[in-house]
């Protein structure tokens, strides 16, 4: 709570017993401008007042009515104060409206936020609070027994912090947000994994005699498309160009639908998948879609959620390394296009990258490329002198 000599030239405050301003060096004359600001548990309000006498006054006034505010004089007890289990209240339904994670979410809170947050008020949520969950969570482990990973911790800090500004979004808090004042673990999401000539060979081998052929099919379809896991759970009949061969990815990643195209062989395995389904199911392509309009369905014809279980047997099986990711054919993918002296921008275009950073992983797999046009920096020295006109998308 202060009250301050308010400089009306550049609106800066300024201490009582200041002769100029401490910004643009105006001198303060006798009629002076003053500032008053009070604040109290996290509300705060702001008046001018054109001599000290009065602002005084405003400022006795002001603390007078934000103690009424935060109690109730007649009842005589504090108002309920905002928790975080409130907000959340209220933030679980919006999140299932507008979040495809939001399970996520709600996994994260009720292992992590409500058993160290929930009960407690925002206002007395602190930034020493926050980092010491962070040190708990670096010294603990998961259900499996190993260290919680920086993404892990970083999950967490992130949702805190969106609830804190939701909270003031919806107008029911309007106090400050620790984790503002909280540094986010530094992650290193670079990796990017890989396969062999060999282990490609190996994977398909094991994939076409897989029994299960839808399964066999989704992984299959994966290798050569590149395509992300959800995109392959959530592809549907009517989402094939059989005869253009393109699909249409419908909320991806980046949010916005896109149409892509796809190889020969990739639109074969399609065809096959749509003959598996014909041939046990049905006796035409529409009844097909009639049982599941998902390409790559459970048993039952419903999305499917996870290939983990059938993905660890068939990488057992293929002799890949233990720790290789479903989501690694995806990385496999773009490094094999990449080498193949396929254009970065071509390859963010096919993998629906929001943004050039995250293709940029795979320049390093371009030496070929960059020693071709490191060549033509001589030739297009050369032809101003020599009259040769050098087409650089020849050289690439």
């Amino acid at each position: 709570m202060a009250i301050q000599i308010y400089c009306d030239e550049c609106r800066t405050s300024n201490k009582l017993d200041a002769k100029k301003c401490r910004k643009c060096g105006g001198a303060f004359v006798r009629e002076k401008t003053f500032r008053v600001d009070v604040s109290l548990k996290g509300k705060r309000i702001t008046r001018q007042a054109p001599n000290l006498t009065l602002a005084r006054e405003i400022e006795s006034n002001l603390k007078t009515e934000l103690l009424r505010e935060e109690f109730d004089i007649t009842a005589h007890k504090t108002k309920k104060a905002v928790t975080l289990a409130d907000v959340w209240a209220k933030y679980l339904p919006w999140a299932k409206e507008h979040k495809k994670s939001w399970k996520d979410d709600e996994w994260n809170y009720n292992r992590h936020l409500q058993p160290r947050f929930g009960a407690k008020p925002l206002e007395n949520i602190s930034a020493l609070d926050i980092e010491r969950m962070k040190l708990e969570l670096k010294k603990g482990t998961n259900k499996n027994g190993n260290p919680f990973t920086p993404a892990t911790i970083k999950h967490q800090i992130v949702l805190l912090r969106r609830l804190f500004n939701m909270a003031a979004k919806w107008r029911i808090y309007n106090g400050p947000n620790p984790v503002s004042s909280v540094e986010l673990p530094k992650l290193d999401n670079m990796k990017t994994e890989y396969l062999s000539d060999d282990e490609i060979e190996r994977l398909r081998n094991v994939v076409d005699s897989w029994p299960c052929r839808v399964t066999a099919s989704l992984v299959k379809f994966g290798m050569l498309t590149g395509l992300r896991r959800g995109e392959l759970f959530r592809l549907e009949w009517p989402d094939i160009d059989f005869e253009h061969r393109l699909i249409t990815l419908r909320t991806p990643k980046g949010g916005k639908t896109q149409t892509i195209p796809v190889s020969g062989e990739a639109i074969m395995v399609l065809e096959q998948t749509g003959r598996i389904a014909l041939q046990k199911e049905a006796h035409s392509p529409e009844e097909v879609a009639e049982i599941s309009e998902f390409v790559f369905p459970n048993i039952d014809g419903s999305p499917r959620k996870s290939i983990r279980d059938p993905w660890e047997s068939i990488k057992s099986k293929a002799g890949l390394p233990s720790d290789f990711r479903f989501h690694g054919l995806r990385h496999s993918w773009a490094s094999r296009m990449v080498s193949s002296g396929v254009d970065l921008a071509v390859v963010q275009t096919l993998m629906t990258h929001k943004h050039a950073s995250t293709t940029e992983r795979y320049a390093h797999l371009m030496p070929n490329a960059l020693k071709r046009a490191a060549e033509a920096s001589a030739d297009i020295m050369k032809s101003k002198s020599t009259g040769k006109v050098v087409n650089l998308r020849e050289i690439e």
